[in-house]
């Protein structure tokens, strides 16, 4: 199933959303492909999407959850790919 959480990442004075699968990643790269989410959008795990696409991606099929369950969903998929830790500093 292809997820989608609302617009609330600010960045670049747009709201954006994630778009993810609960299934596979060429799950996800097949939807996003087919209605036009650029490839650059790919983040590790999902795709990140301005709010003037949210719409147009829930009317294609794409299922709204809360930013917390399309984690969640990626998780028990075993499809979450988190960012690396912070690296460690050195004490002086």
């Amino acid at each position: 199933m292809i997820l989608i959480d609302p617009p609330a990442v600010p960045r670049w004075d747009r709201l954006w959303s994630h778009l993810a699968s609960d299934t596979s990643f060429d799950e996800v790269h097949d939807f996003a492909a087919a209605h036009g989410v650029p490839a650059r959008g790919w983040d590790r795990d999902h795709y990140d999407v301005p709010a003037d696409a949210y719409e147009a991606l829930v009317a294609a099929g794409a299922v709204p959850v809360s930013s917390r369950d399309l984690v969640a969903a990626l998780r028990a998929a075993g499809l979450r790919r988190p960012k690396a830790a912070a690296r460690h500093r050195s004490h002086d």
